[in-house]
Order: C-alpha cells, then sequence, then structure tokens
C-alpha cells in the first residue's frame, strides 16, 4: 500500500511539472470588505481595467479595477519600471497582477490599495475599436453588444442579483422539504392551452439533407432495382449450384458473402429509392410527423408544471426551475421568447397552502437580497429606483393584501382619480395598470388575488363550486404587478377532461395527465414566478431585457 501510495505521489509530480503552477487569485471583494486590516499582505489580483491614468509624467499609473466579485474598484498603482504604462490604462484592459496592499495616503477615498511589483499577464484593448467607452451607454445600446454588455457596472450588478435570487430560490425551498426536480425542455404538451409555442423539428434540416444527397447522387429506377435483383437471383443459384455439388465449405462460405453483399445492395436501392425531397405529407395534406426526429409533434416547453405535477403526486413537495419558451411576437418591455420560471407543486395543498407558500417565498427573496446584495442594490437606488430598497423592505416585513377576484373588479370600477386605458368589467383579465394600481394606491403593500372566471384561466385550475370561478390566485407586488401566478389544480377526472374539451384541446397528448387523476389521485397546489420579473422588481429597472443575460425576443437571438 505504501509503494503505491509513493508511486501515486510520483506520478502527480511528474504531472504537474508539465503545468503551469496554479493561479492563487484574491477577489477584490473580500480584500476591500476588510480593507485597511490587511495592509501588508502580498495578493495577485486580476480583473478589467474600468479607468486608467498616467500620473507624475508618466512615472506611474493608477488602475481602477474590477473583477466583478461585487461593485466597488479596487485602486492598483504600477510604477513605470515594473511594466509600460501605455499597455494597461485602456478601459477593457485585463491585467492578472501580484503586489502588496498598502494603506493609501490621508484623506484618500480607498482603504487600502495595491502597489504592484510584478505584472503576470495583460490582456490589451485597442481604445479606439473598444464598443464600451467610459461615456455611459444607454441600456438599449448595450444590447447590441450583449457579449461584452456584463462589463458595465449595470449588468454585472445585476448579475449578482440574478445570482443571489437563485441561491435564495433553492435555499428557500430546501429548507422547507421540497426537492428540486428537472423537467424536460422538450415536451409534447401544450401547459396553456394558448398554442404560442416554438417547434422543436427536424424535418426541415432532413429535407435539406435530402435535397442535398439526390443531387449529388439521384435515387435508383425501378430498372435499376430489378437489376439489382436479378444479381441476386444469380447469386442465389450459385450457392444452390455449390451446395449440390458438394464443393467445400471455402467456396460455398465465400459464394454465400458474395450473395449476402447483393441482397445488401438491394436493400440500400429500396430505400434510397423512397427518398424524396421536401417535407413529408401524408394523404390528407397533414404534415407526416411520424418522420420526424421523436416520430410525433414536439415543443419547446412554455412550463414544467405538468411534468413536475407527476413528481408531486410521489414526492409531495416539488419545485422545478429552468427555462421556458413563448413564441409570442411581443415587443413590450415586459416579455421575452425565452424566460426562466419557478414552478413549485405541493401535493396534499390547498389554494389557501398555495397562498401562503408564495407569500413567503417572495418575501424570502427580498429578505436574502437586503442581507447579500446591499451595494448592488445601493447602486440600483442610486442610479435607476430611489425606492428599490423601500419596496423590498416593504414587501419583506408586510403581510399581503388577500382579496378576490370579483372584490378588486369592484375596487377598480369605483376609482375616479384615475382613468384606465383598459376598462374595467367582470370577466376581463385584469391588465398590468389595474394590478398595479391595486397594489401601489389602493393598498401600497403586495396584494393577491383569487377565484378569478374560467374563461380567462387555464385549464388545469380547480373549478369551484359556484361554476364560474377557478381557484386560481396571483401575487401582484408594486412596480411590476403580477409576479406570481397560481392555481389548486383540478384533481376531479370528470372535471379535467371536461375543461381539456373546453378549452378546445385533444384528450391524447394528456392522457399520462389524466392518470394522475385515475390512480391515487390527490389534492394538490402550485404557482410560478416569473424569475425575471422577480429581477425587475427588486432592481426597479424598466425591460425585462436588460435582466437576462442573454435576451431572446422577435427578431433577436445573439449568440
Amino acid at each position: 500500500m505504501a509503494e503505491d501510495a509513493a508511486a501515486a505521489a510520483m506520478a502527480a509530480a511528474s504531472l504537474s511539472d508539465d503545468l503551469e503552477p496554479a493561479t492563487d487569485r484574491t477577489r477584490i471583494r473580500s480584500i476591500l470588505a476588510d480593507g485597511a486590516a490587511r495592509a501588508g499582505e502580498r495578493v495577485v489580483v486580476g480583473g478589467w481595467v474600468k479607468t486608467g491614468r498616467e500620473q507624475g509624467k508618466g512615472t506611474f499609473a493608477f488602475l481602477e479595477l474590477n473583477d466583478g466579485s461585487c461593485a466597488s474598484n479596487l485602486q492598483v498603482l504600477v510604477d513605470a519600471a515594473v511594466h509600460p504604462l501605455a499597455p494597461l490604462t485602456a478601459t477593457g484592459t485585463s491585467v492578472l497582477v501580484e503586489g502588496e496592499l498598502k494603506k493609501p495616503p490621508e484623506g484618500a477615498k480607498q482603504r487600502v490599495e495595491l502597489r504592484v511589483d510584478r505584472v503576470i499577464e495583460v490582456g490589451e484593448v485597442d481604445p479606439a475599436a473598444y464598443p464600451l467607452p467610459k461615456t455611459k451607454l444607454t441600456l438599449e445600446n448595450l444590447r447590441d453588444v450583449v457579449h461584452l454588455r456584463s462589463r458595465t457596472n449595470t449588468i454585472s450588478a445585476v448579475a449578482r442579483i440574478r445570482h443571489q435570487l437563485a441561491c435564495a430560490t433553492h435555499r428557500f425551498f430546501d429548507e422547507n422539504g421540497f426537492l428540486y426536480v428537472h423537467t424536460p425542455i422538450i415536451t409534447t404538451s401544450d401547459c396553456e392551452g394558448a398554442g404560442e409555442m416554438f417547434q422543436v423539428t427536424t424535418l426541415f434540416s432532413h429535407a435539406e439533407k435530402v435535397e442535398k444527397e439526390l443531387k449529388e447522387n439521384p435515387a435508383p429506377s425501378e430498372s435499376d432495382i430489378e437489376a439489382a435483383r436479378v444479381v441476386v437471383k444469380e447469386k442465389g443459384d450459385a450457392v444452390a449450384q455449390l451446395k449440390a455439388a458438394k464443393a467445400s465449405k471455402q467456396e460455398i462460405t465465400a459464394a454465400v458473402a458474395e450473395l449476402n453483399k447483393a441482397k445488401e445492395n438491394v436493400s440500400r436501392l429500396e430505400e434510397r429509392s423512397k427518398l424524396k425531397p421536401g417535407i413529408p405529407y401524408r394523404d390528407d395534406g397533414t404534415v407526416a410527423y411520424e418522420n420526424d426526429f421523436f416520430k410525433r409533434q414536439a415543443f419547446l416547453t412554455v412550463s414544467g408544471q405538468l411534468q413536475v405535477e407527476t413528481y408531486a403526486c410521489a414526492l409531495s413537495s416539488v419545485y422545478t426551475f429552468g427555462p421556458t419558451f413563448r413564441a409570442e411576437n411581443s415587443h413590450t418591455s415586459r416579455h421575452l421568447a425565452e424566460f426562466w420560471m419557478v414552478e413549485p407543486e405541493i401535493a396534499f395543498a390547498n389554494l389557501q397552502d398555495d397562498m401562503n407558500c408564495a407569500e413567503r417565498y417572495v418575501q424570502y427573496l427580498c429578505k436574502w437580497l437586503l442581507e447579500h446584495c446591499r451595494e448592488d442594490m445601493e447602486f440600483m437606488v442610486k442610479n435607476y429606483d430611489k425606492t428599490a430598497i423601500e419596496r423590498l423592505e416593504l414587501v419583506s416585513s408586510t403581510p399581503f393584501q388577500r382579496i378576490s377576484y370579483t372584490k378588486a373588479v369592484e375596487l377598480l370600477k369605483n376609482v375616479t382619480d384615475k382613468k384606465f386605458e383598459n376598462k374595467v368589467e367582470w370577466g376581463i383579465d385584469l391588465a398590468s395598470e389595474h394590478e398595479r394600481y391595486l397594489t401601489e394606491v389602493i393598498f401600497k403593500k403586495p396584494v393577491i388575488v383569487y377565484n378569478y372566471p374560467k374563461e380567462i384561466k387555464a385549464f388545469y385550475m380547480r373549478l369551484n363550486d359556484d361554476q364560474k370561478t377557478v381557484a386560481a390566485m396571483d401575487v401582484l407586488v408594486p412596480k411590476v404587478g403580477e409576479l406570481v401566478g397560481g392555481s389548486q389544480r383540478e384533481e376531479r377526472l370528470d372535471l379535467l377532461k371536461t375543461r381539456i374539451q373546453d378549452a378546445g384541446l385533444p384528450l391524447e397528448p394528456y392522457e399520462w395527465y389524466l392518470d394522475l387523476r385515475r390512480f391515487g389521485s390527490v389534492k394538490h397546489s402550485g404557482f410560478g414566478l416569473g424569475f425575471e420579473r422577480m429581477i425587475l422588481f427588486a432592481t426597479g429597472l424598466e425591460n425585462i431585457r436588460d435582466v437576462i443575460p442573454f435576451p431572446r425576443y422577435p427578431g433577436r437571438a445573439d449568440l
């Protein structure tokens, strides 16, 4: 055993001799958090230059360095004797440097700075070509350089806030006994029943491939196939004759091999003869999806809810957190073609349980940001929304108001100090202006509206005894309006069948979903939180395209 350990150590040592030493880099966030307490310590720091300026008639330079770990920069001082200064000072330059942390002179803004005595790496920038100048670009302009915009103060702050919200999401559900389930991105069922789904298919690429192939190598004719069949017959006769003549095993084996080759050739020719250019159609004119990759129509999911219900009906409390897609040709500041949803599902839970969970989750997210993202939230307050932190404090500490949809409509119809663009009447889907008026003006806090008309809600929501409404609920918050949408699910088989048919949907794709009601049906509830909407609510930014790393919307799918 000792010999084995020694051999392993020698092998590791010989391997490491061929590699660069690991980079023991210190994050700027930890340096700034400790401040002057770290003075005298030697560190390696890497980052990108926000601003650089030569001083002392070109004898040294100050660099404002940021590595993305926090909003603040570390001031770095480099002497010309250590490294030529010009390649270091351009905005966007990346540097990896080593030096000693020092207390800056009395009266300086910084509590600590880095005096560099070794420049390890430099990634230079041509200032004339760099698309992120020192001057401030609008968020709209930054969408044209989506591959570089994370270097800006705003987008990097959003990235850290987004990360913390994701951490808080997993922490909340783990602390409350939920299991994280990965639901499929490719699905064969439409959760919302709206039909606005991206189709997943290989029919087009396959058709292009076949067309190209047939141009280069045309399909065989019937006479080609018939000639190949004649060869098979001849080879078969030859084998029979050899066997009758009691030829040697070697001769017969060789003849059988020739026969098999001839048969394979016929099979290939017959297969190629079936190749037709274009999309395959059935006799009735519909697309023959049985020729597609999944042998049926498939789509990018609009929600993981239906699939995660299968796990709720076995594991009790579960959630999914992943990308969802809508092929909705919308250009508003609240819509994306690809976005992320957090969707918990709880067995043995009614609508009241659902509302309780949603309220606790949203409040948890707000408290988490106040504790873990203070600097970035202060940046948002300073630059975008003066009330952002106040809003988080309000939502995190205030019980949500709960009112029925009918009561909400009644309150809105009695409003006299504002004229709504969308007329308020029972049966409408509340618009963002209605939702925000309820939260920002009438109640001045988050509002949960429940029991919506069945006509404006999805088929899976439980029908109430009044036969007019379903056990649905939306969590409305200031600034954004609807943040969470959820419901108690319809657990009664016959009623669910009727709801699917009333929605104009075929039963066949939902048979597996109906099985959950056939075999051990259980009362269960769940909701979906639009992750990007939560970031909009927290940051105060106006456009949802600025809170997702790589926005996809009509006409744009960069990178």
